[in-house]
């Protein structure tokens, strides 16, 4: 069958409050002939039960994957209590989507296993699928705490073929976050959609801060809880404010925004966000820490130059894309808004076609990352050559 002229990415982002409402619009902003897939971000304010079954109703028959959020990026720009999403035309691209469940017990073994029968499912549909014409999109519970062992398995396992993705959120309460695959709302669970296309295509990482020489050395911590609780011998809480010169009873999330701290792996700066104090003076991060792991303070540059070098970049590689899937950590969300960015960062990313949500961390290749707008971008169709 050839393909329609009016087969392309479609875009959506509902602001409706009320859950059915909301599935109702989305799905005919979206709605075309023949969808393969379709994605979708919500706000964790929605009722996740009947958004499901609406979500079910409606797109009955295709592939659906989405998780909740602290936040969604779409059409309408920055929003919160919304849901925003896009439809995939069968013609120009084939997916696959697999849920992995009870990551609590996750191990490499398992991961690969889970990777390997993907990989299988997908090359029985597209024989010619590779590294060149296929992305892995990962959305995986933030509450699970499992990022970083499941990014390293599954982008071990996909060979060259690049891993991004983002942490599911819940607007900030830190309680319960959700994928959804199969029909219905996962918690300890993550889901992989790998998307074979004609499209072109970039992955790509990017932050606005740069380090300096301010080092932190963590001297006690607890990777598995994703705890430190002494820096350069002190207490977590009063060495990293005396570093930052805040009182150390004044820190809050947009001083952790304002001032992360990174670790330099293979000559590149990766941020390491913190989330809160805890009551007995250590620090909770968004991802795992090892002891003697050495830290640097960091500031921040332009965020608005920076996210508009990125989109520049990415123009100049694949062309104006007509989708941007992006992962954008919720601490450049609270920067954004402290700083009265909101309607700057919300009219880039309309122009450059973005959809997706404030994420509790973002996966990069193998890696977990926090406090970056992490993504891919689908340019222009290709017609296949002859």
């Amino acid at each position: 069958m050839s393909t329609m002229p009016t087969q392309k990415i479609r875009l959506a982002h509902s602001c409706a409050t009320d859950a059915r409402q909301a599935v109702g619009e989305f799905y005919s902003a979206v709605a075309q002939p023949d969808m393969e897939l379709v994605i979708f971000f919500c706000s964790s304010q929605y009722d996740l039960r009947v958004l499901a079954e609406e979500i079910n109703r409606l797109f009955a028959g295709i592939q659906v994957v989405g998780c909740t959020t602290a936040g969604e990026i779409g059409p309408a720009g920055y929003r919160s209590h919304s849901l925003s999403g896009v439809s995939f035309p069968a013609g120009s691209c084939v997916a696959v989507n697999g849920l992995l469940d009870q990551l609590s017990r996750f191990d490499i073994a398992t991961g690969h296993d889970f990777v390997q029968r993907l990989l299988q499912q997908l090359e029985s549909r597209a024989p010619a699928a590779g590294a060149d014409n296929t992305l892995a999109f990962l959305l995986i519970d933030a509450m699970s705490r499992r990022e970083e062992p499941v990014a390293h398995a599954f982008q071990y396992a996909l060979g060259e073929i690049l891993l991004f993705g983002g942490s599911a959120g819940d607007d900030m309460k830190f309680v319960k976050t959700d994928v959804y695959a199969d029909g219905r709302f996962f918690s300890d669970s993550a889901v992989l959609i790998l998307l074979n296309t004609s499209w072109p295509f970039e992955i790509f990482k990017t932050q606005h801060f740069v380090s300096t020489a301010q080092r932190l050395v963590v001297t006690a911590a607890d990777p598995a809880k994703r705890v430190v609780y002494e820096i350069n011998g002190l207490p977590a809480a009063e060495e990293y404010a005396r570093l930052v010169g805040v009182d150390v009873h004044e820190l809050s999330a947009l001083s952790f925004a304002a001032s992360p701290v990174v670790v330099m792996i293979d000559g590149t700066d990766y941020v390491r966000s913190i989330q809160k104090v805890n009551a007995d003076g250590s620090l909770s991060f968004y991802c795992a820490i090892e002891e003697g792991v050495v830290l640097r303070v960091a500031h921040g540059v332009d965020l608005v130059h920076n996210l508009e070098q990125t989109f520049e970049h990415i123009r100049e590689k694949i062309g104006s894309p007509q989708l941007v899937l992006g992962c954008d950590c919720i601490l450049r969300n609270l920067e954004i808004v402290q700083n009265d960015l909101q309607e700057s960062v919300g009219e880039i990313f309309r122009h450059y076609n973005t959809v997706g949500f404030s994420s509790y961390g973002e996966q990069y290749r193998g890696l977990h990352v926090n406090q970056t707008f992490t993504g891919c971008a689908i340019g222009t169709f290709r017609q296949p050559a002859g």
